[in-house]
């Protein structure tokens, strides 16, 4: 998948967004109560047999794995055409029938099981901190981790996950130069005439790229007039994540094919949503951008999953003038020419 493994930040994020949701879920028909770091430990190590029958497993006849909603499983296949499977428990102390949280097995495609167990919003910090490293640890091992699992989670929590964080660096507004220029860093990747891509600061005058009629989808090719630049700094860039996710829903489960893509370009440089055009800055999480589909070909709006904004660090920022088209494809995104 063409995008960057979640950093720990954003994990961070993701779980603290996920512990509201997980409270309502669990208030809505059973008492919530802390689960301890013992107990944490332990439910780590449980383990359901039969994920495609076992709706609800007992363990030390004290605890209970029970499906979430009799939900059947997720099956999420990304760019790499690897398939990963997500089932989803609720985790209750039998006394009570108490919720302690969600229990989570991610099982790749050579059927490797991962297990998160993700706590109610009432346990103590010491166990959410114990959960954050542990699914960081996970992310290390089995990539995109916490995106897919992020993916499933919101759909049946209903809370957007990705908030702003990006691995360790200063991100605040305050950090970035803010001007008039509209342009991208030279590491974005340009779509050429012929089906190939190029970092955005090698392209030259006479090289052919993708265009795209934003009415009509249709792709055309148009020729660089001119690769612009700005002297190096340290521009405010925001960053969209954009999923494309295409459900089935089988006898078997809910089949998702899932694509990301991101984006980063100077807060004032326009993109095509479904509402028109709007500056990258002024895009939010829901918006709909037209992007390449890799996989049917042609093209396909993505959600915009996650916005962040801050400092780029010390670089030129670069645009391309052609001659032709309105458009041109970035990182697999249409963006416009200016």
């Amino acid at each position: 998948m063409k995008y960057k493994t979640c950093g720990y930040k954003q994990a961070l994020a993701l779980s603290v967004a996920l512990s509201a949701s997980v409270l309502y879920a669990a208030g809505q028909d059973k008492p919530a109560r802390s689960l301890s770091l013992e107990e944490y430990e332990k439910a780590k190590a449980f383990a359901v047999k039969d994920l495609d029958n076992d709706t609800y497993v007992k363990f030390e006849n004290a605890y209970v794995l029970d499906r979430y909603e009799s939900r059947k499983p997720y099956f999420i296949t990304g760019d790499d055409g690897k398939k990963k499977r997500i089932d989803i428990y609720k985790l209750l102390a039998k006394e009570g029938m108490a919720d302690l949280g969600v229990m989570v097995f991610y099982t790749n495609e050579t059927g490797k099981v991962y297990k998160a167990v993700m706590p109610s919003f009432t346990a103590d910090a010491k166990v959410w901190n114990k959960y954050f490293e542990d699914i960081h640890a996970i992310d290390k091992q089995e990539a995109n981790f916490v995106l897919k699992l992020s993916y499933v989670l919101s759909k049946e929590f209903g809370f957007q996950l990705y908030k702003a964080a990006n691995a360790g660096k200063d991100l605040s507004k305050e950090s970035g130069t803010y001007g008039n220029d509209i342009c991208f860093p030279g590491s974005m990747q340009v779509s050429m005439a012929d089906g190939g891509t190029r970092a955005l600061e090698t392209i030259q005058p006479g090289d052919r790229i993708v265009t795209v009629d934003a009415a009509t989808q249709q792709t055309t090719v148009v020729t660089v007039k001119e690769l612009t630049s700005h002297a190096a700094s340290n521009y405010a860039l925001t960053q969209l994540t954009l999923l494309g996710a295409q459900e089935t829903v089988t006898a078997e489960g809910t089949a998702v094919l899932l694509s990301a893509k991101t984006l980063s370009a100077t807060p004032n440089h326009p993109v095509k949503t479904r509402n028109g055009d709007k500056k990258m800055g002024e895009v939010r999480a829901g918006d709909e951008i037209l992007c390449a589909d890799v996989r049917g070909g042609g093209y396909q709006a993505f959600r915009v999953w996650r916005v962040a904004e801050g400092a780029g660090g010390h670089q030129k920022v670069y645009n391309i003038v052609a001659d032709g088209g309105s458009t041109f494809v970035m990182n697999g995104v249409m963006v416009l020419q200016k």
